[in-house]
C-alpha cells in the first residue's frame, strides 16, 4: 500500500485564476495486476495486466480515511485536475476552477483523487502503450473497455492506497457515467456521487457522433489498421473527430455569440477556403487535439461511451431496477442548453432514483455554454456541489483534514 502524502504543501500564497490553487503537482504511476493469477478480468471477458496508472492526489488523507473523494475525467481528459506542472501558471489542470482550497473540492478539507482511465493515453495502459509480450505497441490489438472496466481499474488503485470508502465520486460527460457506474457497481464503497452532464445510456444520437468520429480516424491512410507510430499518425482523421465532438459541446447560442456568420477577411472569397471565423475554430480545436492525444485512444473511449447502459447492464432493461441497488446519497447536476446530454436524461435518472426512495438532489443550471458548461460554470455548480459535499461530510461528523474534533 502507498503511502499517501500531501500534494497541496507548496500551494500556500499561490493562486490561480478562479482563487487559491493546490500549487505545483506532479502526476504519479502505480502498477496493478502485475501478478500472472492478478490480471484485470474484464467486461469483455479477456484479461490485462500488467496496468500502469496515471494518477494525482491533493490534500490531505485523514486519520480515519474518511474524507476521499474521487474525481473521473470525460473524454479528452487526463489525471491533471488540478494545479499546476513545472512552475506555478503553467499547464492548469482540466478542473482547476473547482479543485482547491475553499473551492467545491475544497482541499482543506478533503484528499482529492484523479486517475487517468484505462485506455487513455495520458499515462494509463492504453493502446498506445507497450505490450509486455510482444514488445510493441498494443495498438488495436489491445481489448475493448468498457466504462465498468476503468472503474474497475480505479477501485484497484483506492485499495492499493488504503481506502475503505469514498466520501464521494464526482465527474462530468464520461466522469458521469463513471460516477454512477461506482454507485452501481461498488454501492459500499461510496457515500455519494456527482453525476455532471451524464446520462444513463448513451443516445443514438451521441453514439451516431462517435462513429462518425471513429469513422475519420480509420479512413486516414495513416491510421494503417492501428499501426501508425512516430510523425506518420492518422492527424487528419483525428482532427475531423475532434472537430465534430467539438460541435457537440457547444450550444446553438453560444456558436451565435462567440462566431455567428463573421468572415476571416473582408468579403467572400467564392472558392472552398476556410473564410469563416468558427471552421478556423474548429481547424484550431482540431489541430491542438492531435498534438496532445492518441488517436487509437479515441477509438477506445469513445466505443465505451457507447457500450454505456445503465439499464441493460444493472437492470435487465429496466431503469428502475438498476438504481434499486445504489446506497449513496446523489447529486445530478445537468445544463439547460446541453443537446448532447440534454436534462430530460438527467431528469431520467432522478425520476428513478426517486422511484426508489433513494436521496437524490437534481439542479438543472440555467447556461448557454452547452455540454461545457460543467467545465465552465464553475461558481454556478460549485456552490452546488460545495454544499452537497460538505452536508455528506457533517453526515459522517467529520472534520476537516488536521483539524480537532
Amino acid at each position: 500500500m502507498d503511502t499517501v502524502r500531501e500534494d497541496s504543501a507548496s500551494s500556500r500564497g499561490r493562486r490561480s485564476r478562479n482563487g487559491p490553487s493546490v500549487g505545483v503537482v506532479e502526476t504519479r504511476h502505480v502498477v496493478l495486476f502485475g501478478e500472472e493469477d492478478d490480471r484485470l478480468r474484464l467486461d469483455s471477458g479477456a484479461r490485462l495486466g500488467p496496468i500502469t496508472v496515471a494518477y494525482e492526489a491533493y490534500g490531505r488523507l485523514n486519520e480515519e480515511r474518511t474524507n476521499a473523494i474521487l474525481i473521473c475525467h470525460a473524454l479528452s481528459g487526463s489525471a491533471h485536475a488540478a494545479g499546476f506542472h513545472g512552475e506555478s501558471g503553467r499547464d492548469p489542470g482540466w478542473w482547476e476552477g473547482a479543485v482547491g482550497p475553499g473551492k467545491a473540492f475544497d482541499t482543506d478539507r478533503h484528499f482529492i483523487l484523479c486517475s487517468n482511465v484505462l485506455g487513455g493515453c495520458v499515462g494509463t495502459t492504453g493502446p498506445s502503450s507497450i505490450d509486455p509480450e510482444t514488445g510493441r505497441r498494443y495498438g488495436v490489438r489491445f481489448p475493448v473497455v468498457t466504462v465498468g472496466d476503468m472503474v474497475k481499474v480505479q477501485k484497484a488503485l483506492v485499495d492499493h492506497l488504503g481506502i475503505p470508502r469514498l466520501l464521494s465520486v464526482a465527474g462530468g460527460s464520461l466522469g458521469g457515467m463513471q460516477a454512477l457506474e461506482w454507485a452501481l457497481r461498488y454501492p459500499e464503497r461510496v457515500r455519494s456521487a456527482c453525476v455532471i452532464a451524464a446520462t444513463a445510456r448513451l443516445s443514438p444520437q451521441a453514439i451516431a457522433f462517435n462513429a462518425v468520429g471513429r469513422n475519420s480516424i480509420t479512413s486516414d491512410p495513416n491510421w494503417r489498421r492501428g499501426e501508425y507510430s512516430g510523425d506518420s499518425v492518422p492527424a487528419l482523421g483525428l482532427s475531423v473527430a475532434r472537430m465534430i465532438g467539438h460541435i457537440t459541446y457547444l450550444s446553438d447560442e453560444v456558436m451565435h455569440v462567440k462566431f455567428g456568420r463573421r468572415l476571416r477577411r473582408n468579403g467572400l472569397s467564392y472558392d472552398f477556403s476556410r473564410e469563416f471565423q468558427v471552421e478556423s475554430y474548429l481547424d484550431h480545436q482540431g489541430t491542438k487535439f492531435v498534438e496532445r492525444f492518441d488517436a487509437n485512444a479515441y477509438l477506445y473511449m469513445t466505443k465505451a461511451m457507447d457500450y454505456f447502459d445503465v439499464p441493460e447492464t444493472h437492470g435487465g432493461g429496466d431503469l428502475n431496477a438498476a438504481l434499486a441497488r445504489i446506497q449513496a446519497r446523489v447529486l445530478v447536476l445537468s445544463f439547460s442548453s446541453d443537446w448532447l446530454f440534454p436534462p430530460y436524461q438527467s431528469r431520467e435518472i432522478v425520476d428513478a432514483l426517486l422511484g426508489n426512495k433513494k436521496d437524490v438532489t437534481y439542479v438543472n443550471i440555467e447556461t448557454p455554454c452547452g455540454h461545457d458548461a460543467f467545465l465552465l460554470e464553475i461558481e454556478k455548480e460549485g456552490s452546488v456541489i460545495g454544499a452537497f459535499l460538505a452536508a455528506t461530510a457533517e453526515g459522517l461528523g467529520q472534520a476537516p483534514a488536521g483539524a480537532r474534533r
